[in-house]
C-alpha cells in the first residue's frame, strides 16, 4: 500500500484529475448527509466541551480541596490520553463499566433518532475537549484583575453574579480566540469517528477509496472540503472577535472595577 501511495504521488501524470475534480464538486449523494453529520458532531461536541470546561474551571478555582483535585485529575488524565483512545474506550468500554448498553444501535430523543456510534463520538470528543477548554477558561478568568471581585462584593454583588456580569464578559476576549482554534481542530477531529463506524466525510472518502484504489485523488478532495469548513469557521471567528472588541494589543481589562460593577447592576 505504501509503495502504491509513493508511486502515485511521484507520478503527476498518473493522477486522475477528473476523479479529483469530481470528488470536490460532485462528491455523490452520500457525501452531503455525511457533511451535515460532520458539522453537527463538531458543534455538539464543542458545546459539550465548553460546558465541561466551564464546570472544571470553576472547580479548579474552588476554595475546597476535593473539587480542585477532581478537576485537576480530569484535566491531567484526559490531556495525557490520545483522543482516539478516549473515543474507543467510551464507545466500547463505557457499557462494560456500568453494565448497561449506553450506546445501542439507535438512540431516540423524541423528535429525532441518532446512532449510538454518533452519540458516543459526541461524548468522547466533548469529554476530551472539556479538559482543554478547562485550562483556556481558567486562564481567561485568571487574566482579570482580582480586585474586581472585591469591588463587586463591596457593592453587594455575590460571587456568582460577579462572575456572570463582570468577569466572564471580560474574560471572553481572552477565551474566544483559543476557543475558535479548538473548534477548528474539532472539525478535523471528527474524522476519528470513522474508526467506530460513524459515516462522516472521512469515512465516505474511505469508501470511495476502497472502490477506486486511488488514495491521492480521494484524500486530496476531502482535504479541500475540510479546508472549506475551517475557512468558513475562521470568518465567523473573526466576526465574533471583532464584536468583542479584541485588539491586537491583547485583552482590554477595565481599570475601574467599581464603575464596571455598578454598570453591571443597571
Amino acid at each position: 500500500m505504501v509503495a502504491t501511495l509513493l508511486h502515485t504521488a511521484t507520478g503527476p501524470d498518473q493522477i486522475d484529475w477528473g476523479l479529483l475534480v469530481s470528488r470536490i464538486f460532485n462528491p455523490g449523494e452520500a457525501f452531503w448527509p455525511a457533511l451535515v453529520r460532520t458539522v453537527m458532531i463538531a458543534v455538539l461536541a464543542q458545546l459539550l466541551g465548553i460546558a465541561l470546561g466551564l464546570v472544571s474551571a470553576f472547580m479548579q478555582r474552588s476554595r475546597h480541596r476535593v473539587p480542585r483535585a477532581l478537576a485537576g485529575t480530569y484535566v491531567y488524565l484526559v490531556r495525557g490520553t490520545p483522543v482516539i483512545v478516549l473515543v474507543f474506550f467510551i464507545y466500547y468500554g463505557g457499557s462494560m463499566l456500568v453494565g448497561v448498553d449506553l450506546f445501542p444501535d439507535q438512540v431516540s430523543f423524541g423528535l429525532f433518532t441518532v446512532s449510538g456510534a454518533v452519540l458516543a463520538g459526541i461524548v468522547g470528543l466533548g469529554f476530551a475537549e472539556g479538559a482543554y477548554m478547562s485550562e483556556i477558561i481558567r486562564s481567561g478568568i485568571s487574566s482579570i484583575d482580582t480586585g474586581q471581585f472585591e469591588s463587586a462584593a463591596a457593592i453587594g454583588m455575590d460571587r456568582a453574579m460577579t462572575m456572570r456580569r463582570i468577569i466572564l464578559p471580560q474574560a471572553a476576549r481572552v477565551i474566544v480566540p483559543p476557543l475558535g482554534n479548538q473548534f477548528n481542530g474539532m472539525i478535523k477531529m471528527t474524522s476519528l469517528l470513522a474508526f467506530i463506524g460513524v459515516y462522516e466525510i472521512f469515512l465516505d472518502t474511505q469508501v470511495h477509496y476502497s472502490n477506486t484504489f486511488k488514495p491521492v485523488e480521494n484524500f486530496a478532495a476531502v482535504a479541500v472540503w475540510y479546508i472549506v469548513l475551517t475557512t468558513i469557521w475562521n470568518v465567523v471567528q473573526r466576526l465574533i472577535e471583532r464584536r468583542l472588541g479584541r485588539s491586537d494589543h491583547g485583552p482590554r481589562v477595565t481599570t475601574e472595577p467599581v464603575k464596571q460593577a455598578e454598570e453591571a447592576l443597571l
